[in-house]
């Protein structure tokens, strides 16, 4: 080393420079780089995305071969400076070179390489992963002594390898990306993909038809009443009891009850029959809807009733009520009305059905209710107003006045609601 030519020493020095900048800046790339779409990639059938598929799924072998070409450039180009240092004869030339080289280094081999790959991580980790394949070939052995070692060091201290899918996303992770992926993906198609990430979150408790709005059909009532009951009906199912709704007879196909009056043979003995062939399907209260759309699909299902712990019916669930949750109403003009149980009033206020869950309110109007409590807006307000209100009875809650206009069978029924300046305080007045 010590009859090397000069320039040679300086050319050495410049290949050494450019390693040392490659090993840090690749490095940064293939740590950065979205592992997703280099798998989408690899399955198109483009050749460097699966080279590079295959080098992202054991870190440790090119980070091994990485760190040692690395370290074995960084101190061949402290040798190659120190004799060039050395070659001038001048006393303050070595430590002046030394100061020179840890600037060329930090400036333009660790900086400026780093903060290119990260910026242009994929199209760097791309074209070095065949370069990577050759560094790993080798230096292979010396690499995978190198990883030995230091996962036995790491050992000492308990640290493990992990075993599992490291590079697996959690619901949350997944429900973050998909809510950032803005610009590649629609508005709508990003919330729908949004409410199917929430299925394991919402409960059937969350969107079901409450116990007292279930429209159903009483055996014990008059048969002229049954039969306008079918007229008004504006549903393909209706559930079918005996004096009470825990007392379900079985659920009527009003497809097969027409059949039966164009026969002439509609009897209350025929409904009753009917409506028993059609068995009711219970599901407990704090099923997820996840857990409840597979299980109307194994049983053929389209509806389930909603039982408490002390197996009375607290409200009924239907396979379109889930779907609704994924893709949004369907069964309104979207561009008229916000919500079914929601309209305008003149003066621009809104009408509300108190029996509306507060999560569907909120989801429709943008509304910032609180969710941790009661579920539909009438439990909210009678929470709050620790009453049963007479009309007209006006509550702040937050940025929000509810008015009470309509009170029935001990619970509120219909309210105004206007949007207020913003406010953390509750405040009521009768």
């Amino acid at each position: 080393m010590d009859k090397t030519p000069t320039p040679v020493l300086i050319l050495l020095l410049l290949v050494l420079l450019f390693v040392i900048a490659f090993a840090s800046g690749t490095e940064v790339a293939m740590l950065s780089v979205n592992r997703y779409r280099i798998r989408h990639r690899a399955g198109q059938g483009q050749r460097r995305a699966r080279l590079l598929e295959r080098l992202l799924e054991h870190p440790d072998r090119w980070l091994g071969a990485n760190l040692v070409i690395l370290a074995l450039a960084s101190v061949a180009a402290t040798t190659v400076v120190t004799l060039l240092a050395l070659r001038t004869g001048h006393r303050v030339a070595l430590p002046i070179m030394a100061a020179l080289l840890a600037v060329v280094m930090i400036v333009f081999c660790e900086l400026a390489p780093k903060i290119f790959a990260a910026v242009h991580a994929e199209p760097v980790a791309l074209g070095s992963a065949y370069i990577y394949r050759v560094l790993l070939w080798v230096v292979g052995p010396l690499g995978a002594v190198a990883n030995h070692i230091a996962q036995g060091f790491l050992g000492i201290f308990g640290v493990r390898r992990p075993t599992g899918a490291s590079q697996s996303l959690s619901p949350d992770e997944l429900r973050t990306v998909v809510a950032e992926a803005s610009t590649l993906i629609p508005a709508r198609h990003r919330q729908m993909l949004l409410s199917i990430l929430d299925l394991e979150r919402v409960t059937v408790n969350d969107i079901m038809i409450p116990r007292q709005e279930i429209v159903a059909i009483d055996l014990s009532g008059s048969f002229e009443d049954v039969m306008e009951r079918l007229r008004q009906n504006p549903h393909s199912r209706l559930p079918v009891y005996d004096g009470e709704l825990d007392n379900l007879v079985g659920v009527l196909h009003v497809k097969l009850a027409a059949q039966e009056m164009a026969r002439g043979t509609f009897t209350r003995e025929r409904l009753a029959e009917i409506a028993a062939a059609r068995e009711p399907y219970f599901v407990p209260e704090g099923t997820p809807l996840a857990q409840q759309l597979l299980q109307f699909q194994r049983t053929r299902r389209r509806l389930a009733f909603v039982v408490n712990e002390y197996g009375d019916v607290a409200g009924l669930v239907t396979l379109e009520d889930i779907l609704e949750e994924i893709v949004g109403e369907f069964t309104t003009d979207p561009t008229t009305v916000a919500h079914r149980d929601v309209h305008r009033d003149p003066a621009g206020h809104w009408l509300v059905n108190a029996g509306s869950t507060i999560r569907s309110l909120n989801r429709a109007l943008g509304w910032q209710l609180p969710t941790l409590g009661p579920r539909t807006l009438n439990g909210l307000l009678l929470e709050k107003l620790e009453t049963i209100p007479a009309p007209g009875t006006a509550l702040r809650i937050g940025d929000y006045e509810f008015e009470i206009l309509q009170i029935a069978d001990n619970a509120i029924r219909t309210v105004r609601v206007r949007t207020l300046p913003h406010t953390d305080e509750v405040a009521s007045t009768g």
